[in-house]
């Protein structure tokens, strides 16, 4: 057992190559393959060009990852992916990635733009009609993702018609290529190792946000990027879920539960959650019957996938548990990842409804999520298995092996 700050202060562990090879990726292809994702979904929505603002389809379309987390809340940069013509990003700082062309950036934000937001929109349609202009398209449908409702306003007055780029952004990212699953081996690698370094620091006094804080140190050693949250809670404060790391001290008896929810190396996710038992307490009876539950949801909703399958089919095939436990399930049974948590997602049959039906795929990468707690209860138990879904059923990607002592 280790302290989390020994294993920091002497650090021999935490690259992952220490351990085995780096996929010897081909980042041509790979770029290729998603640019062509791009191109494709924008074609299938009549529009001559896609305005990408989020920093995961900035990564995506041309692996441009500076200041993600900012450009999530501040967005300065933007990329004019055309259906063909030349990529021109708009607002690079630092090295400019792959892109034929950068300009200057006009403010989509209140912190650029302050109140003269409405005069830096018209700005930018102008600079979307030029360029429209510059590739030689009459088309008038521009796709645009996540942006001020000034910036609609503008383009309308233009004579444009906008519509969400969302529909192409997302739609693109659903199948992956096998120099994508390659990259989230790779992630999910490196998750399991911090998972791991966890386990070695798990005892009693250690806090919640120490144990976290090695999980996240990992990515970060490994050139991963952030966690989309803190998920990590121990005792009293596992159940209900969906509670974020705090400085509560782990004692004995506890289970602590975590969801990775990480966008790692390559800026692919690994989205893995496990429930571990503190010692030297014995499980209880209880912690063990919780922890059975989970664990035969995950099997039984993991037998039904396969491509072809309906995502209707799937939430009437899915195991419902009993019912002291529906209050505090987890929100979703499946849902798509990639770059992020991703389209498609299905709710319990007893919970909030589905918005939409559709179709599981060869190339989607799905993860399939538990959570059992009853309500009023101390004790709850999270897992969750990361899945590729292939010809005839599914391949899993997330290997970290479940707690032993709560299965026997």
């Amino acid at each position: 057992m280790a302290y989390p700050d020994e294993l920091v202060a002497a650090d021999l562990w935490s690259d992952l190559r220490t351990y085995r090879d780096m996929p010897d990726i081909d980042m041509e292809r790979l770029y290729a393959y998603r640019l062509g994702r791009l191109r494709g979904a924008l074609r299938e929505t009549g529009a001559a060009l896609c305005v990408l603002v989020s920093p995961i389809s900035l990564r995506y379309a041309v692996d441009y990852r500076t200041y993600g987390l900012f450009q999530s809340h501040v967005p300065t940069t933007y990329l004019f992916v055309p259906v063909e013509g030349p990529l021109v990003i708009h607002g690079v700082y630092g090295t400019p990635p792959m892109v034929d062309e950068t300009r200057p950036a006009r403010p989509l934000n209140f912190f650029d733009g302050g109140h003269e937001l409405s005069e830096a929109a018209r700005l930018f349609a102008d600079d979307v009609v030029r360029y429209l202009a510059e590739i030689g398209t009459d088309n008038r449908r521009v796709a645009v993702e996540y942006v001020n409702p000034s910036i609609t306003q503008a383009l309308l007055q233009r004579g444009l018609e906008v519509i969400d780029g969302v529909t192409v952004s997302e739609a693109a990212r659903v199948i992956k290529s096998a120099d994508e699953i390659a990259c989230m081996r790779w992630a999910i690698g490196v998750a399991e190792l911090g998972i791991a370094k966890m386990k070695q620091a798990l005892r009693p006094g250690v806090t919640e946000l120490q144990l976290w804080g090695l999980l996240n140190y990992t990515n970060l050693a490994n050139n991963g990027d952030w966690h989309d949250g803190r998920m990590l809670a121990s005792g009293p404060r596992i159940n209900p879920w969906l509670q974020e790391a705090t400085q509560r001290q782990v004692e004995s008896g506890d289970l602590v539960g975590f969801d990775t929810d990480m966008i790692g190396p390559f800026g692919y996710f690994a989205d893995i959650s496990r429930t571990f038992h503190c010692g030297p307490a014995k499980p209880t009876r209880r912690q063990k019957q919780l922890y059975r539950l989970a664990v035969d949801e995950i099997d039984h909703n993991l037998a039904l996938l396969r491509p072809g399958l309906t995502l209707f089919e799937f939430q009437q095939q899915a195991l419902v548990l009993p019912e002291e436990y529906h209050a505090n399930a987890y929100t979703c049974l499946i849902h798509g990842v990639g770059m992020a948590d991703e389209y498609p997602r299905v709710n319990p049959v007893f919970g909030t409804p589905s918005h939409y039906d559709g179709t599981l795929e060869a190339g989607m990468v799905v993860c399939v999520e538990s959570y059992v707690g009853a309500l009023g209860e101390r004790d709850g138990v999270k897992l969750e298995q990361q899945v590729l879904l292939v010809e005839g059923g599914y391949e899993l990607l997330s290997t970290y092996p479940l707690e032993d002592c709560l299965l026997d």
